[in-house]
């Protein structure tokens, strides 16, 4: 049996959580068109009946300019340390030169397999192009091409991935999907939906806590707090007259209900700490360590 540990590592809005999802056949990480969406590593479990693959979705690699974007870097860091296959995400569209300089930086000391992702917005002359740049790269041992969204080509690299796996037991039961707390994923659910809704600095500068979660028997009663950094953030997520926390929340219940599969009832708090993303407190306190 094939067993193994597989991260996902690139550039913010390479595809990576895109890959996630479909590899897998659930939505674990959130998406959003806006970069830096994802801020944990992510772990999830791929079983077939002769092998596990324990994927991780990683925070983009950027260069640091708060605690929290080195907090998400230790993740990256760490990712590497005990994966047994990198898969280096690539947006085709983006220049090959500075991908180039980002993945040799890695110094990575374990299979590598190069992905060439949302090759359906461009021509094939451009892929061509790409696999012949990356063909003669030290850090990758192959290259596959593929569009994460369409679902094209997944199952050639999942056939690459299994092949460059290690032979040995499971790591996690059969049944499982994942090692990250339920309430985590709704935290997370909220948090997409502030991505979704507003812009400039707000999903940038606000997280997700979920202070409460109780399975009742008719449904699940899930509290959580918005935190921002500025009193003016807070009033840009409150709305006029509540009209924005309103549409969040109603949002954000009904995609939570969908991955719970329950009637959720779920209230929404924002709460003020200036320069969260700057204190070790806060930061642990909201669940962004290694």
């Amino acid at each position: 049996m094939k067993s193994g540990f597989v991260n996902i590592i690139g550039k913010p809005n390479a595809g990576k959580s895109t890959l996630l999802n479909a590899l897998i056949g659930e939505k674990l990480a959130i998406v959003s068109s806006k970069v830096q969406t994802t801020r944990h590593r992510i772990r999830a479990f791929l079983n077939g009946p002769d092998y596990q693959v324990v994927f991780s979705d990683t925070p983009g690699v950027i260069e640091p300019k708060y605690k929290l974007h080195q907090k998400m870097m230790d993740a990256v860091k760490s990712s590497m340390e005990d994966a047994d296959v990198c898969l280096l995400m690539a947006d085709v569209r983006d220049d090959f030169e500075e991908l180039d300089t980002i993945f040799s930086a890695l110094s990575l000391k374990v299979k590598a397999i190069l992905v060439l992702n949302k090759i359906d917005m461009v021509k094939p002359s451009r892929i061509e192009e790409a696999i012949s740049f990356f063909s003669n790269k030290k850090y990758c041992s192959d290259i596959i091409a593929v569009s994460a969204s369409k679902k094209s080509n997944l199952d050639t690299l999942l056939q690459k991935i299994i092949a460059s796996l290690p032979d040995g037991e499971p790591f996690y039961d059969q049944d499982d999907l994942t090692d990250m707390p339920t309430r985590f994923f709704c935290g997370e659910l909220i948090r997409e939906k502030i991505f979704e809704l507003f812009d400039e600095e707000i999903p940038y500068q606000s997280t997700v806590l979920v202070t409460a979660f109780e399975e009742k028997s008719t449904l699940i009663k899930i509290s959580a707090d918005i935190i921002v950094q500025r009193e003016s953030q807070k009033a840009i997520i409150l709305g006029a007259g509540g009209i924005m926390i309103k549409k969040l929340g109603t949002s954000a219940r009904q995609s939570i209900e969908l991955f719970l599969d329950s009637k959720v009832f779920l209230e929404i708090f924002v709460r003020v700490r200036n320069n969260w993303r700057n204190n070790d407190s806060h930061l642990r306190e909201y669940g962004y360590h290694v």
